[in-house]
């Protein structure tokens, strides 16, 4: 069955035109860029457009950009598995975080969460009518339907999953491939119960488990940030590695100046598990926000995301105040173009 999942991969990996094991992952809200994605097609491998947060025109452009460039590429769709807030506790959060909100000129409401789809609809009529090569899902498994629709299209369609049970569920509704995310990951857990913080299964034994419990082609995700990293995954049944943290400091990142220099920042050790920003956990770098509001956070995405866009908007240039996605490899991220890193990551192989 392995060498069975080996070969599946390989065509994969060749139909999309790759010639190295290395994905450049989506990293949505504006760190990840369409350059980032070039740059990792001229080095051999394949990026991702995150569509999440993106209004579906912008990814419709954005699509159309690359496609002229003649690169391949996917596209990362936030599929719903909306998580409504207690408005008890929605409530509770906004009055805490009003202080900070004050300082800012801002009336922060807690009277009326917002709970919308990231437009999913749309998109999913942006990718059926231009089809791309290879689109990924993440927070949810979309309707098998939906699949079948985009595979007829000619799409290779990827689920990204943090356990055996989601693996399972990825492979019923007919996924070619799953992207195999560990907690080490920098920025949103792509889990599928928000509600339960992952535990931090090492990427190799996650890849064990996922690889018993399902026989479709698997890559792997978080925390990969050296050569020495990809190797291992790919001796442990992965067959292609995926990296987003290590490239947050290239030249192609669209990562934020704070963003970029805490990440070089020797006193920044930590990265934690926060709910605070968007109320669905992801790793940053500690800061006096997540400190500070973690603990009252309540469960509730994406109703804490928008609750708590505006103060973030606001506090764009305060390191302490706004997240600052990192996963645990964060310290092999280097002020260099991207092509550079990825032809280190693959030094060892």
């Amino acid at each position: 069955m392995a060498h069975l999942r080996e070969d599946h991969m390989h065509s994969t990996l060749s139909g999309l035109g790759l010639t190295i094991p290395l994905l450049a992952a989506p990293m949505a809200g504006g760190s990840g860029t369409p350059a980032l994605v070039s740059a990792a097609a001229g080095a051999g491998g394949l990026g991702f457009l995150a569509a999440g947060y993106k209004p579906p025109q912008v990814l419709a452009e954005q699509i159309a950009a690359l496609r002229a460039q003649g690169i391949p590429f996917g596209v990362n769709v936030f599929a719903p598995n909306a998580v409504p807030v207690d408005p008890g506790s929605y409530r509770r959060y906004a009055d805490a975080i009003q202080g900070e909100a004050g300082r800012y000129g801002l009336r922060i409401s807690g009277d009326d969460p917002v709970e919308d789809d990231d437009n999913w609809a749309d998109k999913l009529d942006v990718l059926l009518a231009d089809p791309v090569p290879l689109v990924s899902f993440t927070f949810g498994v979309p309707e098998q339907a939906v699949v079948t629709a985009l595979r007829k299209a000619g799409t290779v369609v990827a689920q990204t999953v943090t356990s055996a049970d989601e693996a399972r569920q990825a492979a019923e509704a007919g996924a070619d491939l799953l992207v195999v995310q560990a907690s080490a990951a920098g920025g949103h857990s792509a889990t599928l119960t928000p509600q339960r913080i992952p535990p931090p299964t090492p990427i190799a034994e996650l890849l064990a488990q996922v690889g018993q419990a399902v026989q479709l082609p698997l890559l792997a995700a978080g925390g990969l940030a050296t050569s020495a990293d990809v190797a291992a995954v790919l001796h442990a049944g992965a067959q292609a590695a995926m990296v987003g943290t290590v490239l947050l400091r290239t030249d192609e990142s669209g990562a934020s100046a704070p963003h970029q220099a805490a990440l070089a920042d020797p006193a920044r050790e930590a990265t934690v598990v926060t709910r605070a920003f968007t109320g669905r956990p992801a790793r940053s770098l500690r800061n006096r926000f997540i400190d500070r509001y973690s603990a009252e956070a309540p469960s509730g995405f994406p109703a804490l995301h928008h609750l708590t866009s505006p103060l973030r908007k606001a506090a764009a240039d305060d390191p302490e105040m706004v997240p600052l996605w990192a996963g645990t490899g964060h310290r092999q991220a280097r002020s260099e173009p991207a092509h550079s890193t990825l032809a280190r990551l693959t030094a060892q192989l």
